[in-house]
């Protein structure tokens, strides 16, 4: 039986208009959703407020086996979601499949969570037990975006579930089906009682809503750097928190002493995997000037090598890109770097959404490509000198994501990263890598540091109360 019947996936009538999910390869309308206006998030959040205290109040095993059996179910259907994933984003299949194991795997860790030890016993200067205790912190708002929708959303919702929050989880409307109203059904058939996560699909006035009401403590916004400035500025008028995950423009560095013959497929996965369309996406490939020209040469005839197409009726390694709005800003930006200098080693073409695999030599810092994040399949290539250049090239810019080493010295790469402020590290790996019981997260310009896994998403989703019990009432001189 499928688990998504476009019957009944909106329960609740909404005020925002029809919009066309829409197969980014094809063109082709998948389903027709109703978006949320403002009046419906407030609605949305008063529900989910009068609901959460007595999901607070579960026993934590019960809180636990709901978020077990989500897990669960993303294995058991993951036939129909896959199918999802790949037509709504332009997914391949395994990105797809990686989604939904990470989804699954975000379930069973936030299960754990509803187990850990929620607080501390304190000493205290006055005869009083004295302690703290997380709790909830009631509702949580959850803005995700369209690239790894999946991914993006339930790693807010569900340790915010798991640890006694309601959720209102805003997807983006070109994915509002596998990046909300999957997540919808797969909690209602897990057992979740009803008006505890409302999914309202819509767009800026939909999410400006959700920052701004008053029953939404806490806000969880994935997407691009100058919208999460935006989303941090006004939750901080109104004194909430905002965990914000924002863009990038990560370094892979490969030092002088890197296997070249095994480089270059790192690096073309960090730069060409979801046609470019990840946060932590290789921006900058920074390669030693002794190796500089052989790779240039090998990454562009892998670029050339990739195949480019309809990731659901065809075998490809790169799909569409997600709508002819982001393949101008990606065209662009490639060509106003070759008139700026850079030479196109490979691609930098396209058929309709179809972007090639780009690669562009002789950049430098006043090349788009390079200094801005792209968000699309391109690898600007450049040259450094020593490791203290690689270090200050890498260190540039506003962003502070994720960052690659190759080197044949683990122990110099490790050092090396010391000198390289980013959220992230990997020595021997490019730039996108994530897992369920890794911190993720971002400084600078990336975001506000790791807000996911473990204790990071205890620091995220609850409040630190004090409480102390005496015996007697406290006497006072008067």
């Amino acid at each position: 039986m499928p688990l998504l019947d476009p019957k009944t996936w909106q329960s609740r009538t909404l005020a925002g208009g029809e919009y066309a999910v829409t197969e980014p390869a094809t063109g082709e309308t998948l389903a027709t959703v109703t978006l949320a206006a403002a009046e419906d998030v407030a609605t949305a959040a008063r529900d989910a407020r009068a609901a959460q205290a007595q999901w607070a109040k579960a026993p934590h095993f019960v809180r636990a086996a709901v978020l077990r059996k989500a897990g669960d179910l993303f294995a058991a259907h993951a036939d129909e979601l896959r199918e999802w994933i790949v037509r709504e984003s332009g997914s391949i299949p395994g990105k797809a499949d990686f989604e939904l194991h990470v989804a699954a795997q975000e379930c069973y860790e936030a299960a754990a969570l509803a187990s850990r030890p929620s607080g501390q016993i304190l000493p205290s200067e006055a005869p009083r037990l004295s302690y703290t205790r997380r709790v909830p912190v009631g509702v949580v708002g959850v803005i995700s975006p369209f690239n790894a929708p999946l991914i993006l959303s339930i790693r807010s919702v569900a340790p915010a579930l798991a640890l006694g929050n309601a959720v209102v989880l805003k997807p983006d409307p070109r994915t509002a089906v596998c990046g909300g109203l999957a997540l919808a059904a797969v909690f209602a058939e897990a057992g979740l009682p009803e008006g505890l996560l409302h999914v309202l699909p819509g767009g800026p006035e939909a999410g400006q809503a959700l920052v701004a009401d008053p029953n939404v403590p806490v806000i969880s916004f994935t997407g691009s750097t100058a919208a999460g400035r935006a989303v941090g500025e006004a939750a901080g008028r109104l004194l909430k928190r905002a965990h914000l995950e924002l863009g990038g423009n990560s370094a892979l560095i490969v030092l002088e002493d890197a296997d070249i013959d095994a480089v270059i497929s790192t690096a073309a996965w960090g730069s060409f995997f979801h046609q470019g369309q990840i946060c932590m996406t290789t921006g900058r490939h920074l390669v030693h000037a002794s190796l500089y020209e052989e790779y240039v040469e090998r990454l562009a005839a892998k670029a050339d090598s990739l195949a480019v197409g309809d990731p659901h009726r065809e075998q490809v390694h790169l799909g569409p890109i997600i709508d002819s709005a982001q393949l101008a800003k990606i065209q662009g930006l490639v060509e106003s770097s070759t008139a700026r200098g850079a030479k196109l080693a490979a691609g930098g073409t396209h058929e309709g959404l179809f972007y090639r695999p780009t690669v562009l030599a002789g950049v430098d810092d006043a090349t788009p490509a390079y200094a801005e994040e792209v968000f699309g399949p391109v690898a600007p290539v450049r040259s450094f000198a020593d490791a203290d250049e690689a270090a200050a090239l890498a260190a540039a810019g506003p962003y502070g994501l994720a960052l690659g080493i190759v080197t044949r010295d683990t122990a110099r790469g490790l050092d090396l990263a010391e000198r390289i402020p980013t959220g992230i590290a990997h020595i021997n790996d490019q730039t996108v890598n994530d897992e369920a019981v890794a911190p993720f997260g971002g400084i600078a310009a990336s975001g506000t540091g790791a807000r996911f896994g473990g204790e990071a998403n205890l620091e995220a989703f609850t409040d630190v109360r004090w409480t102390t019990v005496r015996g007697d009432v406290a006497p006072y001189p008067f």
